[in-house]
């Protein structure tokens, strides 16, 4: 598998092309003297940062029970173009949907302007953040479980931390974002989709242990191939049942901890012998939840060794495993993704496939030998519409890494 994204060519349609010329567009519309910007920084070349959307190879509805995650960053990416003002407004055009929205520190918005707002809010808790324009551009699908939201926060954050002067390592700007789409946002998300948009790197994936919050980088090796199977059923986190999972997981620990002779802080401290030790004590729902639970954190396991010895057969057991249990246990598939993966995994060529994302609708991802993945994805893609749904699209992808400045090393 080749490295390097092509994000800094100077094509029209990238999302860096269009985040500049919208970021253009927004300044050419104001009347001559109306914004609030020195000459010598409106002649200047604006600031662009990029983020990745990504897929989860295993580890689904781990992150926020301390568990472990493998997800990878895709070379789909939001841009953000900005310059900054000499108030405190944030004047924000979102290109893909024709739309400006002009925020105060104190705004609370609805819709993509509230991520907006919410990353702003949580980086000015610390030190000065100043107004700027921006301008989004994007080619991360929403609502398709690629985590278009996270990439939007960590491209806004790196953005307005570049024009005001200030850095942040990259963690920590993960766990910011993360902060502003848990408080700002309302989901209540673990850390996957932040820490993925921030630290992945290019030919790999990340394993993420989201207790400790350290990282490994384990790399793909050549010849491997990723598929995405977009179904088209769209799906929103914060209208799904993704937080009543958050609570079933909650408590279920609760019901252990009253009964479990051990210190339990999540649902990471459970294993299968306490679980089977203790399942009358849990309703049926819990019981399947912290099966999950349990179990995917030891296919995360398996699947990062495996991927560290190349070995793409058990990574592709363990993704179609994955997806049993977050069908069966957790129930946050759909019949459209389970016509995804249960496609892709006929598909000659493709080690494996599950669900990625929150589920409730949005994509599956296929691992694939790299050999036959143009004639899988064709494959794939004649026989999606009939199989998946009408709106379903197929699209190959390459590991990404993670947010940066445009021209960044």
């Amino acid at each position: 598998m080749t490295g390097g994204d092509d994000i800094d060519d100077a094509t029209a349609g990238t999302p860096v092309e269009r985040s500049k010329a919208a970021l253009a567009a927004l300044r050419a519309a104001d009347a001559p003297g109306s914004v609030s910007i020195s000459e010598p920084t409106a002649s200047a070349a604006p600031t662009v940062a990029v983020a990745p959307g990504r897929v989860n190879l295993v580890g689904g509805h781990t992150d926020y029970n301390d568990g472990l995650c493998l997800p990878m960053a895709v070379d789909r990416h939001v841009a953000v173009a900005a310059r900054p003002r000499d108030d405190d407004l944030l004047r924000v055009r979102a290109a893909d949907f024709d739309e400006t929205a002009e925020l105060a520190p104190d705004d609370d918005p609805d819709g993509w302007a509230a991520y907006v707002a919410a990353v702003a809010r949580v980086l000015r808790e610390d030190d000065p953040v100043g107004g700027a324009d921006l301008a989004i551009a994007s080619d991360v699908p929403t609502g398709a479980g690629l985590s278009s939201s996270a990439a939007l926060e960590l491209s806004v954050g790196r953005a307005l931390l570049a024009v005001s002067g200030r850095d942040l390592p990259a963690a920590d700007l993960a766990l910011a974002c993360w902060r502003a789409e848990r408080e700002g946002v309302g989901v209540e998300c673990g850390i996957l989709d932040q820490f993925s948009a921030a630290l992945c790197e290019a030919d790999s994936a990340l394993f993420l242990d989201c207790r400790t919050r350290e990282t490994e980088s384990v790399p793909l090796g050549d010849g491997v191939g990723v598929l995405v199977i977009d179904t088209g059923v769209s799906h929103e986190l914060t209208e799904s049942g993704y937080n009543d999972r958050v609570r079933e997981c909650a408590a279920a620990l609760d019901s252990l901890r009253e009964v479990a002779d051990r210190d339990l802080d999540s649902l990471r401290d459970v294993d299968l012998a306490l679980l089977d030790a203790h399942a009358d004590a849990l309703e049926p729902i819990h019981r399947r939840r912290v099966r999950h639970v349990v179990t995917e954190n030891e296919r995360v396991r398996r699947a990062r060794d495996a991927l560290a010895a190349g070995d793409l057969d058990r990574v592709g057991d363990a993704m179609l495993a994955a997806h049993e249990s977050l069908r069966d246990d957790y129930e946050v598939s759909c019949p459209e993704l389970d016509a995804a993966v249960e496609l892709a995994a006929e598909t000659p060529g493709v080690y494996g496939a599950r669900m990625t994302g929150g589920g409730f609708g949005g994509s599956a991802v296929a691992l694939v030998d790299g050999d036959a993945l143009d004639r899988a994805a064709r494959g794939i893609r004649a026989a999606a519409p009939e199989r998946v749904g009408p709106d379903a699209d197929v699209f190959a992808c390459r590991p990404s890494a993670g947010v940066r400045l445009v021209g960044e090393e």
